[in-house]
């Protein structure tokens, strides 16, 4: 493996699908169909990307030794000795020294979102992440300011009427713990006696309670995105039918469900979500549902 290829992989190019959650903004705007809109928020989007990439270096430089004790992550360019380690450094601050630069000048709220982000996500890989919940927590952040990236970017580039409901935070931030508290299970599982060793959290956990914390997160996930199809909000801005969408976010929960307990994954959400052809059949479907009820069932004010 050359560096170039090794630097690609340690940017870890699957996981920025988390960061379609940029696209939250102009989505439930009803602005999905407007060009300059999601040119806009696409290139918001590679920022956080990009940005993510360069915190995915410095983790994995941070990480390194724990690494190669890992049955998975042993293999990472990083810990495998593929990509020295002063070229991921030097790699990870152009990418967010670029991406911050080019944010504070084209996009100055969008960019405080992203200094947030990059902060609260270095102090995590420095020593949050050791915290037991709290590491969960700090992940489901992450996923939050990621929605409200991609309002307060629509914004700086002047349409004002993007917002986004409490609800669907509420939603997204539950959503990301779910995740997280899977991702948690997997590895408590797969580390077995060494999950300490790799991550002292992992000793904190057991698997009955990061199941009824999934549970709980599961139920809070499902019961915010129904409240927020539904509220007055909603209706009024939004559309009159986005209710028709539960069953799809009820099935992809459920599925994701299924798919820990039964199959043993969640290790890696961001691989599943692309392998798993049920799951990434309903998102497909919750994708073009979303999109029917908007345009043809539009909020009661823009009629």
């Amino acid at each position: 493996m050359n560096r170039f290829s090794a630097l690609l992989r340690s940017l870890r190019i699957r996981s920025w699908t988390k960061n379609l959650f940029v696209f939250a903004g102009i989505l439930f705007a009803n602005l999905w169909n407007d060009p300059e809109a999601v040119g806009i928020t696409a290139l918001g989007a590679l920022g956080f990307c990009l940005l993510s990439s360069s915190v995915y270096l410095l983790n994995d430089i941070i990480d390194r030794k724990n690494d190669i004790s890992h049955p998975e992550k042993k293999d990472r360019p990083i810990a495998s000795g593929a990509l020295p380690v002063p070229a991921a450094a030097i790699a990870a601050a152009l990418l967010a020294a670029g991406v911050l630069l080019g944010s504070y000048i084209l996009a100055p709220t969008y960019a405080v979102i992203l200094t947030i982000y990059f902060v609260m996500q270095l102090c995590y890989s420095l020593k949050l992440k050791h915290i037991v919940i709290l590491d969960v927590l700090i992940i489901a952040a992450g996923f939050v300011l990621r929605a409200i990236a991609g309002v307060t970017l629509a914004i700086d580039a002047g349409y004002t009427e993007v917002s986004i409901s409490y609800w669907l935070i509420v939603c997204t931030f539950f959503l990301a713990v779910f995740l997280a508290f899977a991702k948690r299970r997997s590895e408590v599982i797969s580390l077995g006696e060494d999950a300490a060793s790799h991550r002292k959290s992992l000793e904190e956990y057991s698997i009955p309670l990061l199941d009824e914390m999934m549970g709980i997160a599961t139920a809070a996930s499902i019961i915010g995105y129904s409240i927020y199809t539904v509220s007055e909000r909603t209706l009024e801005l939004v559309s009159t039918r986005l209710w028709l969408t539960i069953p799809f976010v009820t099935y992809g929960v459920f599925r994701y469900l299924y798919l820990i307990h039964i199959k043993g994954h969640g290790g890696s959400p961001d691989k599943l979500l692309l392998q798993d052809k049920p799951l990434l059949i309903n998102i497909l479907l919750w994708v073009v549902t979303v999109a029917a009820a908007l345009t043809l069932y539009p909020g009661t004010a823009t009629l």
